[in-house]
């Protein structure tokens, strides 16, 4: 069975407190940029999509279009019988 030192408890929390501050430091200089990168992205993503849907929507001048809603059955054959039940006290 192994004994953990002191020193080498010492040791690994130093390492942590290490990389934890590290990390901290490195996020802080390097955070900023990547948001507007990713935002950047994500606004390029948005124009394109907005784009495409002018393109597609816009008839080209004198066209007439008419767009017609396709039938609802209301009924449903497949539905059953309605059945009314009442309470029994």
């Amino acid at each position: 069975m192994q004994v953990a030192s002191l020193q080498g408890v010492l040791k690994v929390i130093l390492i942590i407190l290490l990389i934890y501050y590290g990390l901290k430091v490195l996020t802080r200089l390097f955070g900023p940029l990547l948001l507007k990168y990713v935002t950047k992205k994500a606004g390029q993503k948005f124009q394109q999509q907005f784009n495409q849907y002018q393109q597609t929507k816009q008839p080209e001048e004198g066209e007439v279009t008419i767009e017609k809603k396709p039938k609802q059955n209301s009924s449903n054959k497949d539905a059953g019988e309605y059945i009314d039940y009442e309470e029994i006290d």
